[in-house]
């Protein structure tokens, strides 16, 4: 394959709107990890303190999320220098390392949701009773 400076460049829309869904994701957690902990200083409720543990470990993962995505997006623009200064055969490598990053950024986006999904499903339980 001949990898022209078109090719990483095409990622960068792609990551960037992956980053800012991220972003959004963590700022969400993060708004919520801040109502809950209020409410369990006030009340020392057992099920709050699980949900915050909960969303502590999908923080944890959504910083996961958020690194390889910015790794990925460094590795793109280096690979377009790379390819800039005629680097061929490292351009190939360091652009099939950023697309890992990237799959790997997008299972880690994938663990998250099925964890988000989980919590929703089980407060949906308990309000049914």
């Amino acid at each position: 394959m001949n990898l022209t400076l078109s090719i990483p460049a095409l990622l960068f829309p792609a990551i960037s709107l992956t980053m800012l869904a991220y972003n959004a994701r963590y700022l969400a957690i993060a708004g919520l990890i801040r109502q809950l902990h209020g409410q369990f200083i006030e009340t020392k409720a057992a099920p709050i303190k699980k949900q915050i543990s909960s969303l502590k470990k999908r923080l944890e993962i959504i910083k996961g999320m958020q690194a390889t995505a910015i790794a990925s997006f460094l590795l793109a623009a280096v690979t377009m220098f790379l390819i800039y200064i005629e680097l061929v055969v490292w351009a190939n490598i360091i652009f099939g390392v950023s697309l890992i990053l990237l799959m790997i950024s997008l299972v880690l986006s994938f663990v998250e949701v099925q964890l988000s999904t989980k919590a929703l499903g089980i407060q949906l339980k308990s309000m049914e009773e």
